[in-house]
């Protein structure tokens, strides 16, 4: 049995953070799920600009679209929503199996919408209604602009993949908008039932950090971190309040591991993998990481229930000089305008494609 097959039978699904149309085309992603677990799948901005900068299997589309009147944003929608539907649909086997706990692909709303809450719900029910998959997540981002967006997307019923999560304030405030919506289904009498994952990002802090703390300390926030949010996330499964609408029919919030390739070439390559094993969580990878552990991971212990070392670290770290609330902070803000950046680089291939495509627009 490989080191995929036993963290799916550990209770943790394993979703590839990667998709392009070679991918469908070429039956690998179904490969994924039938010798790898891959029980899900997740996008974002940054994700297609490179599927679109490294193969041609879009031009035909592209060009579809463009004799259509289609450009920009609208364009590059239908592009994601083809995709993201064909992958939903190979996953639906699982996500009815599961019962709706598994089998979920994401869509990101454009990322310039990050800070304007209207229409980041506008755009949410848009694209949810476009795609018409019942085990679409909609990607909102965890920002203070985001969370009322987040509320009211699951008061509407559409399912939320809440993302740019970097700390226990950042996922608890996500979560608390997230319950908030569920709240108000049960006050008007509607069904509870709105799946949610909160995505946490993990290998940015130690990105961030790396220039700054000694040797010693290299490679250990962001796992620290995590345990932190994972620590609290059981206290608000264990809540009173979250007890209450359980007991009217809500699911738990999944807690999702991001950003969970390693980043430093000195380090395992399976580094935040092997120490983030936990039952009903998630973890996102990248299709490299994927591969890695397929192909020489080994059975680690789970996550323990409060956070192992986790606090020990965090002080190390604050000893060091490192303020981890500024920092997160800094590291939403930084993620954001990531995906903005990429927003645009996608956009500007898009156009070029669509130039060559046969049009001057």
């Amino acid at each position: 049995m490989n080191a995929t097959r036993r963290l799916h039978d550990l209770g943790q699904s394993l979703w590839l953070d990667h998709i392009t149309r070679d991918l469908l085309d070429a039956g690998t992603l179904q490969r994924y799920i039938d010798d790898l677990s891959v029980t899900g799948l997740t996008s974002n901005p940054t994700i297609f600009e490179h599927a679109l900068n490294a193969s041609a299997a879009y031009d035909d589309a592209i060009r579809a679209g463009v004799q259509a009147g289609r450009s920009g944003e609208q364009l590059f929608f239908d592009l994601a929503i083809d995709d993201l539907a064909r992958a939903a649909d190979l996953f639906r086997p699982i996500h009815a199996l599961t019962n709706g706990v598994d089998g979920w692909v994401s869509l990101e709303v454009s990322p310039l919408l990050a800070h304007d809450s209207a229409a980041t719900l506008q755009a949410a029910k848009d694209l949810f209604a476009r795609a018409d998959r019942s085990n679409l997540h909609i990607k909102i981002p965890g920002t203070k602009e985001g969370l009322p967006a987040i509320e009211a997307a699951t008061f509407a019923g559409i399912p939320v993949n809440v993302t740019l999560l970097f700390s226990r304030e950042h996922y608890l405030a996500a979560a608390d908008a997230w319950l908030r919506g569920v709240e108000r289904r049960i006050e008007a009498g509607l069904n509870p039932d709105v799946r949610s994952v909160g995505s946490v990002f993990v290998s940015r802090w130690d990105v961030a950090v790396s220039p700054v703390v000694p040797a010693a300390l290299k490679n250990q926030l962001g796992i620290a971190m995590a345990g932190r949010i994972y620590v609290a996330v059981r206290a608000l499964h264990a809540s009173p309040r979250w007890q209450r609408v359980q007991n009217a029919g809500a699911r738990p919030q999944r807690l999702l591991w991001a950003s969970t390739g390693s980043k430093d070439p000195k380090a395992s390559d399976l580094l935040y993998v092997n120490a983030l094993a936990a039952p009903y969580t998630v973890n996102t990878l990248p299709e490299k990481t994927l591969l890695a552990l397929a192909n020489h991971g080994e059975a680690k212990p789970i996550l323990a229930d409060e956070g192992g070392d986790a606090e020990e670290v965090i002080g190390a770290h604050a000893r060091a000089g490192v303020n981890v609330d500024a920092l997160a902070a800094q590291l939403q803000d930084e993620g954001a305008k990531a995906f903005v950046k990429s927003w645009y680089g996608l956009l500007t291939r898009l156009a070029e494609k669509s130039a060559a495509n046969g049009s001057t627009s």
